[in-house]
């Protein structure tokens, strides 16, 4: 009896450890099949990876883009001014020296003053000018075909815009007397 019941004993120890070894390859086994693809998924898998890749490797410059298209508007971004006569003056000078147009600001403030005490809507209705239906208007006394003739791409058309006005004044004024800055009457 002690050599079955060692027999018995050796059997159930066998038996305990194939059934450990067994549930835990039937587990290892489970768990990998929950784990893994089908085939079918797994090409299907492969080929969204391949094709993710192309299109990242593709794509790189184009997600470096907006970054850089933001650094880039960064440094071109429009300067914004005081929407007053020292930031329709400084705007004015940014744009001047962008089209290689000469003038300071002294010269420009001196004229400004003079021509309308810096009043954007300042019009002038005595002068020849005026007597002749095209009175000068704007900070500095622009009449409309001398505006037509020297406005400055990038800035409004329109005549009493204070930017405007002054660039295409400054403009006329380069070209008539060498710069805004030479100008000591009315011109």
């Amino acid at each position: 009896m002690t050599v079955t019941t060692r027999t018995s004993s050796s059997r159930i120890a066998r038996f305990r450890k194939f059934s450990v070894v067994g549930i835990a390859t039937a587990g290892a086994a489970a768990a990998v099949l929950t784990l893994a693809p089908s085939p079918a998924q797994a090409a299907e898998l492969t080929s969204a990876t391949a094709s993710a890749t192309k299109i990242s490797a593709a794509d790189a410059p184009a997600a470096d883009a907006p970054a850089a298209k933001t650094a880039a508007k960064a440094k071109k971004a429009k300067k914004t001014y005081p929407n007053n006569l020292d930031g329709w003056i400084k705007e004015s000078l940014a744009i001047m020296k962008a089209k290689g147009i000469p003038g300071s600001y002294e010269g420009l403030h001196r004229n400004i003053m003079r021509e309308s005490g810096g009043n954007p809507n300042a019009e002038n209705g005595w002068d020849v000018n005026a007597q002749n239906g095209t009175p000068s208007k704007g900070l500095l006394q622009v009449i409309q075909p001398t505006f037509d003739a020297y406005h400055v791409a990038g800035t409004p058309n329109d005549l009493t815009d204070p930017v405007a006005n002054i660039t295409a004044a400054a403009n006329y004024a380069a070209d008539k007397y060498g710069s805004i800055d030479n100008v000591d009457s009315a011109y």
